[in-house]
């Protein structure tokens, strides 16, 4: 607890409330996103850490409530309210909210935030309202609505402000494309059971496979195509992106590069399960990811 207050200190976060805030904020990354909390402690400079952290979390929330909403529901849902109040937040600067206060500090220190969480905001219901996509348009129509919103979040905390746009853009759709296909892939089971799925029904079709066969797992020639090319896909995304660690600070490096590779090693993972991924969930051994950390944090020091 001595290192996180000192990390506070780095950052200049002074106020108890607010400390206490960015503190809880930091239990709950760690309890859903462990590798994530692991190479953001290790990885990215002190000041910046509480901050990073803040905004995943309210990445996580807001995506939580999202998943909890009503779909075409009233506007009395859940997440409704909270849009309500983030909106409100933006507006007075203010929150009585754990999760929003320290999002609002955070904007304050860096008011680049403030554009992708409205970004963010607008994109939302599509998330809220999805059921599945008729094809690749409508999953790449999701990826721009909603995910890329929502990595920005953190991407924007970290990025060089004099890096080119265009490349800029271009690297960070990579990752989010091959990293919310991955996603999806590894949810199919949970997913299909809340009437949701993340695969176009035109490249199930293109591979002869159901819903149902994805929902039953079962292990046919099709099915295993269609892991194996969506996979792929996710992963040449995810290699794609690799120019990213070149428009970041130099001190911050070592957290992308790892944070790309760790989800490479989860696709590997993914790939190498294949339709055991209808089953169980994916995730990088503790020794490669390890390895990936170990080796970022050496080269962070030289």
């Amino acid at each position: 607890m001595h290192a996180w207050n000192k990390t506070l200190d780095s950052a200049g976060i002074n106020s108890p409330q607010l400390r206490h805030d960015y503190t809880q904020q930091r239990a709950l990354v760690a309890g859903y996103r462990r590798h994530a909390y692991v190479a953001i402690r290790m990885l990215l400079p002190p000041v910046l850490v509480p901050h990073v952290v803040a905004a995943v979390a309210f990445m996580h929330h807001t995506d939580t409530l999202l998943d909890t909403a009503p779909t075409a529901g009233p506007a009395s849902d859940v997440y409704t309210e909270w849009e309500e109040e983030v909106r409100r937040g933006l507006t007075t600067g203010e929150s009585s909210h754990p999760v929003l206060r320290p999002v609002l500090h955070t904007i304050a220190a860096y008011p680049q935030l403030r554009t992708h969480v409205e970004q963010f905001l607008a994109g939302a219901p599509m998330d809220r309202d999805f059921v599945g996509f008729a094809d690749e348009t409508d999953y790449q129509h999701y990826v721009n609505a909603y995910s890329l919103p929502a990595f920005m979040l953190v991407a924007c905390l970290v990025l060089s402000p004099d890096a080119d746009a265009v490349e800029v853009r271009r690297s960070c759709r990579s990752y989010i494309d091959g990293s919310q296909r991955l996603d999806f892939v590894c949810d199919l089971a949970e997913d299909l059971d809340h009437g949701r799925l993340g695969l176009p029904e035109q490249t199930l079709k293109g591979h002869g496979v159901s819903r149902q066969d994805l929902k039953e797992g079962r292990d046919t020639a099709g099915t295993r195509a269609l892991l194996q090319e969506t996979l792929a896909q996710a992963r040449r995304d995810l290699l794609d992106s690799r120019r990213l660690p070149s428009l970041v600070p130099s001190a911050h490096r070592a957290f992308i590069r790892a944070f790309i590779t760790l989800e490479i090693l989860t696709a590997d993972a993914a790939i190498a399960k294949n339709t055991a991924v209808l089953h169980n969930s994916v995730s990088p051994s503790m020794p490669a990811a390890l390895r990936v950390l170990t080796r970022e944090y050496c080269r962070r020091g030289r």
